[in-house]
């Protein structure tokens, strides 16, 4: 069964749906539960033995590269394009198919927000490799 990566991002992407505020702006019942949904989703796919893994992130973040063969590690956080694309968190699925992976992205896009509206939050669909690329 291929495994899939549904990537959470604090924000880039594709256009939002709805303008949500960070979540740190949310009142505590509306964390609760977003935090109740993962959860939700975490305990569904353990039942129907697709879980591979979770894990929320903080917004905080290191950029670390090789810094050669006789120095330390070259580390910065920003500012970087790339900062606008941050993960936010995400789900590993092990799966029949793509077509259950976006299954599961929709649902988990589904999360509730400030005033227990969906989200409608754009997941990033990313398959795990299983052999190399091949070179046609």
């Amino acid at each position: 069964m291929p495994k899939y990566l549904l990537l959470k991002h604090y924000r880039g992407g594709p256009e939002p749906h709805h303008a949500f505020p960070p979540m740190d702006q949310w009142a505590p019942e509306d964390v609760e539960a977003h935090i109740a949904f993962q959860r939700h989703v975490i305990e569904t796919l353990e039942e129907r033995g697709e879980y591979a893994g979770a894990e929320a992130l903080t917004p905080m973040r290191t950029w670390v590269r090789y810094g050669g063969p006789d120095a330390a590690p070259v580390t910065t956080d920003g500012p970087l394009p790339e900062t606008s694309d941050l993960v936010a968190g995400w789900f590993m699925i092990d799966v029949e198919s793509y077509e259950r992976a976006v299954e599961l992205a929709a649902y988990v896009s589904s999360e509730p927000g400030p005033g227990g509206e969906p989200m409608y939050e754009w997941i990033d669909v990313r398959e795990i490799m299983s052999a190399a690329p091949s070179e046609d």
